[in-house]
Parts: C-alpha cells; sequence; structure tokens
C-alpha cells in the first residue's frame, strides 16, 4: 500500500510533464503539416 504513495504522484507529475511538452510542441508548429515530409520523397529533384 506505502508503494502506491510514491507511484501514484510520480504517475501525475509524469502525465503533467507530458500534457506541457505537448502543448509546447503544439504552439511552435510542430503539429501543422504533417502531409508533405511522407509526400516530399516522391518528387523528383530538379
Amino acid at each position: 500500500m506505502s508503494l502506491i504513495y510514491i507511484l501514484l504522484p510520480l504517475a501525475l507529475v509524469f502525465a503533467t510533464i507530458a500534457v506541457i511538452v505537448f502543448v509546447i510542441a503544439a504552439r511552435r508548429g510542430q503539429f501543422d503539416d504533417l502531409d508533405t515530409p511522407a509526400v516530399r520523397v516522391l518528387f523528383d529533384d530538379e
């Protein structure tokens, strides 16, 4: 039972950090264009 007192706050801290990192990445435009990099391989270089 004492293990849950350590793991639960640790999991909450980890989840909070993950949400903060996701929000920062979304605000900086990391997820704006997800299609172009995948299709860029198909285009010929000039």
